[in-house]
């Protein structure tokens, strides 16, 4: 009881010296930083442990697109990334098979658990890319492809009863294969990156790369990046789109030393040294796909799947994402799109 006047007293006695521009109401002091030790423990970090149950029970998808000409080695390369057939072989598609006329799309979709994480893996092939004699336009199919995918997403997103869970088919990352010539980029990788950078998550990677020598692969991911920026190609990551210092240090040494990645897939092991590895045999030796001294395969894998995987699905749903989405509403006058009733409602009315 005798606190309050105390307070008070002590309260006046301040106004005085450092006068204030408005009365303040009395209200009890609060410890600045909380003393964990004074209130004990409350348990707001189990957070992490909540979120993570959560995301083990209902897994996550990933969608992974492999871009360009026949023979680079995309599907040992994306099979050698998950260490599992989940490329074109384990469908049916066989070497024998002709060219496509035109770029053919081929989803294949996998479940992969590994520490009881469950990873629903999409892998969108698309033969048939670059392989003709006028290759013209050829993008057209995979950004019409990516931009299905969103309007899909989108038309479940305006549903008035939608989905509590929206099934994910959008493409979150493209790697993007480039011929190690050792010479320039061709109009058509020009082409294709400026057309599809602006709607997917570009990973430029320059396919075996162990047709080159050191020297020729340095001087050809230099003059890749020169090229690129030239030409205004925004590849993954994407400068705008760091969030903090640490990103942006972090993707800068990315950007700078690792980008284009050289790398060589391969799907056979060999016993080097007692050890059994991931390599390709050749009449001077065995490279090895997870050494770095030999390629950067490994650079790419963690990359795309140990560090920046959920930053893949973040920057395609907040940025590719939103910005399919705001255009489309604006077209519509800001309304949803129609759905498949009320065009059949629309027509019936007619």
């Amino acid at each position: 009881p005798h606190a309050g006047p105390a307070e008070s007293k002590n309260e006046a006695a301040m106004s005085e010296l450092v006068p204030e521009p408005r009365q303040k109401p009395i209200v009890p002091m609060k410890p600045t930083g909380i003393n964990t030790n004074l209130l004990g423990y409350i348990g707001i970090d189990t957070i992490i442990e909540q979120m993570r149950k959560k995301t083990m029970k209902t897994g996550f998808d990933f969608n992974i697109m492999v871009v360009g000409q026949s023979g680079l080695g995309k599907s040992t390369l994306v099979n050698t990334l998950f260490k599992s057939q989940v490329s074109r072989k384990s469908s049916g598609w066989n070497r024998e098979e002709k060219i496509p006329k035109t770029v053919e799309i081929k989803a294949i979709g996998h479940v992969i658990e590994e520490g009881g994480v469950k990873m629903k893996l999409t892998v969108i092939d698309t033969p048939g890319f670059g392989d003709q004699i006028n290759n013209e336009n050829c993008w057209e199919p995979i950004e019409k492809y990516i931009n299905e995918q969103y309007e899909k997403f989108l038309k479940e997103e305006v549903n008035i009863a939608r989905k509590k869970r929206i099934p994910d088919t959008r493409v979150h990352c493209c790697l993007y294969f480039i011929s190690p010539t050792g010479h320039s980029l061709r109009p058509l990788d020009l082409e294709f990156m400026k057309h599809l950078s602006k709607v997917v998550n570009i990973i430029p990677v320059i396919a075996k790369a162990d047709t080159m020598t050191l020297e020729e692969k340095t001087e050809f991911k230099q003059r890749v990046r020169k090229e690129l920026e030239v030409n205004g190609i925004e590849f993954y990551p994407q400068k705008e789109f760091d969030e903090d210092l640490e990103d942006k240090t972090e993707n800068d040494k990315i950007r700078q030393e690792s980008m284009p990645f050289a790398v060589v897939g391969s799907d056979k092991e060999y016993q080097v040294n007692g050890k059994r590895v991931l390599g390709r045999k050749t009449p001077w030796g065995i490279i090895e796909v997870e050494n770095l001294t030999h390629c950067e395969f490994a650079l790419l894998r963690d990359f795309v799947i140990r560090t920046h995987l959920q930053d893949l699905k973040e920057v395609t749903h907040n940025i590719h994402y939103e910005t399919y989405r705001a255009k489309r509403l604006n077209d519509n006058g800001g309304l949803p799109p129609m759905t498949v009733e009320t065009e059949e409602n629309h027509e019936s009315n007619l």
